[in-house]
């Protein structure tokens, strides 16, 4: 291989860091055995309503058919933990608080690291000209886990997140695309050993076996992707989570060696990691258009904030402000929302 290649790697690893990234990795683009796990995930359905999953054909396992010309994927990685784990547990056991999962707590990380990699690209172009390039921050039928993983940011765990040995797995990824046939990295091995902390922690057993996830039983896809009635039976498990779910992160045993991160996007807002579920709720769409701009919690809609904040509501212990912000809206014009409010008055009965 070209040793300027190697040279220009180095550069590349060398602009990451300034621009913020923790890691970057190179890989190949051959990702045979990520295309079967794939196709038996969605043959077994645990994708639920998440179609987009089974679009595309095989774009998202064969880089080349959906960028045509690429050889290489450089993966990056972005750490985003805005506080230490232990603040974040023992907010699991103040149901009358609202959980926000840890990544959305600050600015939308897909803006964040869409912006650094563009800005990468750029640098890169200074040094050799023009090069066929594509950035992508999970928002395009990607396989950015396999990726990294081949790229040797880490593996996935039984919980199927990524995990490195060194910070754990509170981070971010992104790709990009090029043509450039880079040197690639030595992809990560597995660490897990016997560990099932996070399959036993799972509050809706989701994870039905290691490196198995069904979305459907998943309060991250409940809260987030699904736009339909939460299932009655899995509503007592959600808690005070209102969007996504950490807790297989959280009890993670390689998470110990997670760091908090400086990058000051990810800093909460409006203090959405010690909000007050009362306070939430009652929230005007108008209000919440306000506080969520930028936010990755914008994506689920005013509608699906209030189903979810109603669940948390329906397992908060009973009191007059909780009796009374469920009243306020058991007449609510969204049929969803009223049943799930109804459901949560049920349960002060």
């Amino acid at each position: 291989m070209d040793a300027d290649l190697y040279t220009l790697k180095t550069d590349i690893e060398g602009w990451a860091r300034e621009l913020g990234f923790q890691r970057l990795g190179v890989s190949d683009i051959d990702l045979e055995h990520a295309e079967t796990r794939l196709r038996k995930w969605l043959d077994d359905g645990y994708h639920g309503t998440m179609v987009y999953m089974s679009r595309h054909g095989t774009k998202r396992t064969r880089p080349d058919e959906l960028v045509p010309g690429t050889v290489r994927v450089i993966s990056v990685r972005m750490d985003y933990l805005p506080q230490q784990q232990d603040d974040a547990i023992g907010l699991l056991d103040h149901d009358s608080k609202a959980y926000v999962s840890r990544y959305a707590l600050g600015r939308d990380y897909h803006k964040v690291l869409r912006g650094r990699l563009r800005a990468l690209a750029r640098q890169i172009e200074e040094r050799i000209g023009p090069f066929g390039y594509r950035v992508f921050v999970d928002s395009a039928p990607v396989l950015e886990k396999a990726i990294a993983e081949k790229a040797g940011l880490g593996w996935i765990g039984k919980h199927t997140n990524l995990i490195d040995r060194d910070t754990g797995s509170w981070f971010f990824l992104g790709e990009l695309y090029t043509d450039l046939a880079l040197p690639v990295d030595t992809a990560e091995t597995s660490h897990c050993g016997s560990c099932r902390a996070c399959i036993d922690v799972c509050p809706t057993d989701a994870i039905v076996a290691p490196y198995q996830l069904d979305a459907r039983r998943c309060i991250s896809y409940l809260t987030i992707e699904s736009k339909e009635s939460i299932p009655v039976e899995l509503r007592k498990a959600i808690g005070n989570r209102i969007y996504g779910c950490d807790d297989c992160q959280l009890y993670c045993p390689w998470n110990k060696f997670a760091r908090r991160s400086d990058e000051s996007d990810f800093a909460p807002r409006h203090d959405l990691h010690e909000a007050d579920l009362v306070e939430l709720f009652e929230w005007s769409e108008q209000t919440w258009l306000e506080k969520t701009e930028g936010s990755a919690i914008r994506r689920i809609g005013y509608e699906r904030w209030l189903r979810n904040i109603a669940v948390a509501l329906g397992n908060a212990g009973t009191t007059p402000a909780v009796v009374e912000a469920l009243n306020k809206r058991r007449n609510c014009d969204s049929k969803l929302v009223a049943e799930h409010v109804a459901w949560a008055l049920a349960q002060h009965e």
